[in-house]
């Protein structure tokens, strides 16, 4: 399995994924709505097949492709301790914003 890092470290295939998030899309779909050509899509959906970001469902002649959260709770994971970090950082300044207003409600009585 491929690096899950590694592979949404290329903006064209967040770009793939971002679409699929919003609902599964042939090759022919996210070629119009991307803007990218035809051999760089496939190559891309290869990649994030091979990571487990993507499966394909054959239907008919087509093949679609939709979006496998999976390997993103990893990332997800990690993530949580600069969330947590950050949230910190939000609840402070919503208390020193909130200070800053009962100050000034105050002083203006």
């Amino acid at each position: 399995m491929l690096d899950t890092y590694a592979i949404i470290a290329e903006p064209s295939r967040r770009r793939i994924l971002d679409r699929l998030l919003q609902s599964d899309s042939s090759v022919t779909e996210l070629v119009e709505e991307l803007g990218l050509s035809q051999p760089l899509i496939s190559k891309h959906l290869r990649m994030l097949r091979e990571s487990g970001l993507v499966r394909v469902q054959v239907k008919a002649q087509h093949r679609i492709y939709c979006l496998d959260a999976g390997p993103l709770a990893e990332i997800d994971e990690w993530l949580s301790a600069y969330r947590k970090k950050w949230n910190q950082h939000v609840d402070a300044l919503v208390e020193h914003l909130d200070r800053r207003k009962l100050s000034k409600e105050e002083s203006a009585k």
